[in-house]
């Protein structure tokens, strides 16, 4: 499902115009997105949180070059569904 799928559908469900839509998906993403870099999380009850993911430094092979690559530790944004989601998903 695409993002276009996405406003068409709340579009269709809510009557609301596709341009609208669209603008509000696109500002919780942006919103979502602004959160996560300043180093906030985002939690939506009955949904999930958007949260930041710590990596340790590892080290990595270079297949090609046969060498050695230190790959620094990093932050990632993540998704962690809530249990009613997850217990929805695994009964498919």
């Amino acid at each position: 499902m695409t993002k276009a799928d996405i406003v068409e559908q709340i579009s269709n469900e809510t009557g609301v115009d596709k341009k609208t839509v669209l603008t509000v998906v696109e500002s919780m993403m942006s919103t979502v997105k602004q959160n996560l870099v300043e180093g906030n999380e985002v939690f939506l009850r009955g949904f999930g949180s958007f949260i930041i993911k710590e990596r340790k430094e590892k080290i990595g092979r270079n297949i090609g070059a046969n060498t050695s690559v230190t790959i620094p530790a990093h932050n990632i944004p993540a998704f962690k569904p809530c249990k009613e989601f997850v217990k929805e998903v695994s009964k498919l």
